[in-house]
């Protein structure tokens, strides 16, 4: 197996290990950070995605910019998945850096649904 193999491999499972921990997170009723949970499941999943095509970038936004270029405007997957992505961004600053806010019950079990959708959408494509 190949160098970037093996990384798209870690990526895979760092994301589907932050998936379960934001379940988990989820259940134990700590919003906050299982929507950071639910996000970074969404970030590695899409790092892998761009590994596998040849890109890479360790920066979020990076991630996000390429995501949207390279899978959401060549329509290789639906422009939701691009705006959910945006979203769980913005929520994991909320629940990273929000202070005095909260996320609540339903912004994480949201955030929860569209994350499995997210690695769904990119388990079909690798």
């Amino acid at each position: 197996m190949s160098e970037r193999e093996n990384e798209i491999k870690a990526n895979l499972e760092r994301s589907k290990n932050a998936l379960d921990a934001a379940m988990d997170l989820f259940e134990d009723e700590y919003f906050d950070f299982a929507v950071s949970r639910a996000y970074y499941a969404a970030f590695y999943a899409a790092s892998a995605l761009l590994l596998n095509e040849g890109w890479e970038t360790k920066k979020h936004s990076g991630v996000i910019a390429l995501f949207h270029q390279h899978f959401v405007k060549t329509k290789k997957l639906p422009v939701e998945q691009g705006k959910n992505l945006n979203w769980l961004f913005e929520l994991r600053g909320i629940g990273d850096y929000g202070g005095v806010i909260r996320l609540s019950f339903e912004e994480a079990q949201r955030a929860l649904k569209i994350a499995t959708s997210f690695l769904d959408a990119v388990d079909d494509i690798l």
